[in-house]
């Protein structure tokens, strides 16, 4: 393994100090523009913004990357992120933060497209669920650790927006010196909607719901665990541990999901998520009990995206799966980009403790559709069942890469429930 890792440890590292810059950017700008005086409506709308980056940088990225060159598009984007984060301190205005937010969405969409083929291209194919593995790994530790920078000087002062700077930059440095040999991008079509829903509404539903509920995480969690009292550095601890308790539980909810029907699975995965919610609800009044349901939170929530894109490729025949994937991604990038907006705006016309009843809401109502369409019918796999894979959204790239860890296994039904090997069953 350490002889396949070696080559590309540039970009391992690369994005590693990347997302430990876009991790405290994305915390401190919430801590921020709630200590400047913005509204919760307009947090979440800044929130908002980030993902409607996403979306943009889905399409628009891949053509910069093959008019540039890897390299050339990896140093652009890294450099218009970098000068995002100084001119968010530079300039406190929420509509000049809104395009900044756009921007820098896009420009990430362009980094892990850029990574993420590398990736794609550079380990060998019996190697790649691995590789796709410590990616996975490193996304998600720099994300936590990340936060822990908070503790380092107040949201109010230059050096936390230097520090994200600084870290974006340096993330550039080992990139534009590899040498590795740049890779072609392709164009992934996407499956409409119509044969998506056909095929796999359960995974329709929950990635979109999952969406709606996590976007509102990403981009107003910070600021609801201000609103209740929270210190930075309390805040730090909270964000981390939903993320941390959401990586750790990867493994547990993956076995769930390869042993039983993946709706029902996903109904108790998503029910987890609930119950996490409506614990920070209950337990916020009890000062670190809160925590609590802030781990079982994440313990959920961050395996129901995994959960659904299993779900898909147990129902698309494989001439389809990439497509249908990348179809799945941008619905659950429309449900990140309205989450915020829509969470803001019940927090600023309510209370701050609307989001997790937000976050129990949406969690609710995947679970509850799961649920039911596995008691409405048997579930039957298309080919062959998939296998679960940790995950988090990145780019569409990285969907080759996760489905080289799809081995395909004939799937004898014993009854609709239980499975008879260890790969998953859909939704």
């Amino acid at each position: 393994m350490i002889s396949i890792l070696l080559p590309i440890g540039a970009l391992l590292c690369g994005i590693a100090l990347l997302l430990l810059g876009i991790g405290l950017l994305n915390t401190l700008l919430a801590l921020r523009g709630s200590a400047e005086g913005f509204s919760d409506q307009t947090l979440g709308l800044l929130g908002s913004a980030y993902f409607i980056g996403f979306i943009l940088g889905t399409w628009l990225c891949p053509r910069l990357i093959r008019r540039m060159g890897h390299i050339r598009a990896f140093a652009f984007f890294a450099a218009a992120t970098a000068t995002c984060v100084l001119l968010h301190v530079l300039i406190i205005d929420p509509v000049i933060w809104f395009v900044l937010r756009i921007i820098t969405g896009t420009a990430l969409v362009g980094i892990y497209t850029v990574i993420e083929s590398w990736l794609n291209t550079q380990a060998p194919p019996e190697r790649r669920a691995r590789v796709f593995a410590v990616y996975m790994a490193i996304n998600l530790g720099a994300l936590a650790l990340a936060q822990q920078l908070l503790r380092i000087d107040s949201p109010m002062t230059f050096t936390l927006f230097a520090i994200a700077a600084i870290l974006i930059i340096l993330g550039l440095m080992p990139v534009a010196a590899t040498r590795l040999v740049q890779p072609s991008i392709n164009d992934t079509p996407s499956l409409s909607l119509t044969r998506l829903w056909q095929a796999a509404p359960v995974a329709c539903a929950g990635a979109l719901l999952s969406g709606l509920a996590m976007g509102g995480f990403w981009g107003l969690g910070a600021v609801y665990a201000g609103r209740i009292g929270l210190s930075p550095t309390e805040i730090a601890l909270f964000i981390s541990l939903v993320i941390l308790s959401g990586a750790l539980c990867q493994w547990p909810m993956g076995y769930l999901s390869d042993h039983i029907d993946r709706r029902r699975a996903l109904a108790i995965i998503a029910m987890l998520a609930a119950l996490g919610g409506a614990l920070m609800l209950a337990l916020g009044p009890y000062g670190q009990w809160f925590l609590l349901g802030a781990a079982v939170f994440g313990a959920g929530a961050f395996a129901v995206y995994p959960a659904v894109i299993a779900h898909l490729i147990d129902h698309l025949h494989q001439d389809e799966i990439l497509s249908g994937n990348a179809a799945l991604l941008m619905l659950h990038g429309v449900g990140a980009a309205l989450g915020p907006a829509t969470a803001g705006w019940l927090m600023n016309h309510t209370s701050p403790q609307a989001l997790p009843v937000y976050f129990s809401v949406m969690f609710c109502l995947c679970a509850v559709y799961s649920h039911l369409q596995a008691r409405r019918q048997r579930d039957t796999i298309v080919e062959a069942s998939a296998h679960y894979v940790p995950m988090v959204r990145t780019s569409p790239v990285v969907l080759e890469m996760m489905l080289d860890d799809q081995t395909p296994s004939p799937e004898t039904d014993t009854d609709s429930t239980f499975r008879s090997n260890d790969h998953d069953s859909g939704n």
